[in-house]
């Protein structure tokens, strides 16, 4: 479980520390990747990437927490979060972003009116 604003999201998968995969990950809920991952990924809910985790690719979520290491391109219609040990290097487009003290982000952001960005197709 995770704690998101008011409510407690269910993690449906995981990929644990010491893992890799490359490929396509589609999910709706919430994941969470403390591996490597490499390729794409498609979701209706959080990604929550850990300490230990490290994402290449391109991502389209509705809210993005970052603690390790993600590079590429990143669309999140809601909410993007980088905590203090989390490292985001490439071009966002979000409606909220937010970087703690500590957190590193390197590349070019697009904040979208309303506080919402487009949704994806």
């Amino acid at each position: 479980m995770i704690n998101k604003g008011k409510k407690e999201v269910e993690i449906k998968a995981f990929l644990g520390e010491g893992t890799e995969f490359e490929g396509k990950l589609i999910f709706t809920g919430a994941v969470r990747l403390d591996g490597k991952f490499k390729g794409e990924i498609l979701g209706k809910g959080t990604l929550v990437v850990g300490q230990g985790g490290r994402i290449e690719g391109d991502i389209q979520v509705d809210s993005l927490m970052v603690g390790g290491d993600v590079r590429g391109t990143v669309e999140v219609r809601e909410r993007t979060e980088i905590d203090a040990t989390g490292k985001l290097f490439g071009n966002v487009k979000t409606g909220v972003f937010v970087v703690h003290e500590g957190g590193l982000f390197e590349g070019n952001c697009q904040m979208a009116k309303g506080g919402a960005a487009p949704k994806a197709e």
